[in-house]
Order: structure tokens, then C-alpha cells, then sequence
């Protein structure tokens, strides 16, 4: 179903701040001029102190929302390698993770306004109810308030974090294929990840605009979101996201931070 003009309003968000000491694979300052979202690495998958500070300090400066990106504490494997971290381990990194960046963001004048999972974490909160569960935990010893949660329609980390009181925010993914259920292809399966940039687009326009995206074996799916995503890490990131927010606009979808 078509959303009404009135409604047709999406948040724009990417992974920044994913390098690592010399090592740097966002371009966080040209992204953070187009995004309205800044999901930034914490150190467990990617980041260290001296980046999150300056995405932290660029992402104020730009009027960009800061979000706590946390990962399983995986940086040989860029944290998309699952792991069976016991639930209290993990809820502590959690919090681990969103605190740092939290002191990094009011030194910048800003602080962290949501939380989003990466990479196996964020597959794995999808339908693993005990991890869900503990990252909602993290983020409540974390938070000590409402703090929300950024993650895929329908998961167990969006039932834990309602069922905890925390907000949840809808999000999709342009550049991503999708199942019949909703959910997404495995990175390690064919066609996983969109790489023509006319696609992405098309398919950002009819998330934003249609409430729809079309599966891997051609179904279509309604999917209400709030939030986009544009992978940080992609080739050319800056400039498809650039292309999807003047696409979005000129179809008259406003993008603008989630409230």
C-alpha cells in the first residue's frame, strides 16, 4: 500500500566509523553531509577511541542523531561472525559499548539517541530470544532510561525491547535481499547484496514510498519502516546515498531524523 503524502517521511542512517587506528573504510565526513543518522562502531567490530570521538565531534556539527553501533567483541571478523556469548557477558558489553561512545558524544555537545546491533549480532537478535533479550538488557544498564532501539521489523530484539519499555525503530535495507519472511539473506548466499546502484534506489524509493520490497524468489512484502539504511563499507557509499536521499526527495518523501 502507497503511503500517503503526509506520512511519506524516512530516516536515512549508515555504519560510520568503522576503521581502525591507521586503518580507515567509511568516508564519515561525506557521509555524515547526506545521512541524518550516524550509526558509529564502538570498538568491538570496529572503531577505536580517537575515531569515535572525531565522528562524534562531525556528526554534532552536521545536526546528525548519533547512534551506539555494538557488535559482538569481534574485530578480526568485522563482527559478522556469530558467537554464543553467555546473556549477562554480553548485556555487560552492551553497555560497555554505548557508554564510551556516550562520552565521546557529550564532549561533542550531543549525546546517543538509539542503539543499533551489527553485523551477526543484529542476525542474530532477529530469532535468538536469549541474545535479544541481552542486548535490551545492555541497553537498559547502559541507558537508565527509553533509550531506542534501531532493528528489523518483526525480531525478537523488537519484541524484548517493547516488552522492557524501550522504543523500537523499523528499518530496511536498500542494498540488502530479502527472504519470503521478511528477514534477510545470509551474506554468504548469492544475490545477498544489491550492487547496482538503479536497484538500491528503486528499492529505497518503494520502502519509502510503497511500504514494499520484492524478495530474493519475487514476492512482494509490506514492510512499514522509519529508518534506511546505506552500508558505510560499500564502494561508492558516499555517493549511492547521496543518489537515494536526492531520488527520496525528488519524489517527495521528506528524510529526516526518526522522532
Amino acid at each position: 500500500m502507497t503511503a500517503s503524502l503526509a506520512n511519506l517521511s524516512i530516516d536515512l542512517n549508515a555504519d560510520l566509523g568503522e576503521g581502525f587506528g591507521r586503518w580507515e573504510l567509511t568516508d564519515d565526513e561525506t557521509l555524515l553531509s547526506i545521512v541524518t543518522s550516524a550509526n558509529v562502531a564502538c570498538g568491538f567490530h570496529a572503531g577505536d577511541p580517537s575515531t569515535m570521538r572525531r565522528v562524534c565531534e562531525l556528526a554534532a556539527e552536521h545536526g546528525v542523531r548519533i547512534g551506539a553501533q555494538v557488535s559482538y567483541r569481534d574485530l578480526a571478523g568485522f563482527g559478522r561472525r556469530s558467537m554464543d556469548v553467555p546473556p549477562r557477558e554480553l548485556a555487560d558489553e552492551i553497555a560497555y559499548q554505548i557508554g564510551a561512545l556516550e562520552i565521546f558524544a557529550r564532549a561533542a555537545g550531543a549525546r546517543v539517541h538509539y542503539v543499533k546491533p551489527h553485523g551477526a549480532l543484529y542476525n542474530r537478535s532477529v530469532h535468538d530470544e536469549a541474545q535479544a533479550a541481552a542486548v535490551v538488557e545492555g541497553v537498559r544498564l547502559a541507558a537508565g532510561g527509553p533509550l531506542p532501539v534501531l532493528g528489523l521489523p518483526g525480531s525478537r530484539l523488537h519484541e524484548a525491547a517493547r516488552a522492557a519499555g524501550l522504543p523500537v525503530i523499523a528499518e530496511a535495507f536498500a542494498d540488502r535481499a530479502y527472504t519470503a519472511a521478511g528477514t534477510l539473506v545470509p551474506r554468504g548466499e548469492p544475490g545477498a547484496v544489491v550492487h547496482d546502484p538503479d536497484t538500491v534506489v528503486k528499492r529505497a524509493l518503494g520502502f519509502a514510498r510503497d511500504r514494499a520490497v520484492t524478495s530474493i524468489d519475487g514476492q512482494r512484502i509490506e514492510v512499514d519502516v522509519r529508518s534506511l539504511c546505506v552500508h558505510g563499507d560499500t564502494p561508492g557509499a558516499a555517493d549511492l546515498a547521496r543518489r537515494v536521499r536526492s531520488e527520496l526527495t525528488a519524489a517527495g518523501v521528506r528524510v529526516a531524523a526518526f522522532t
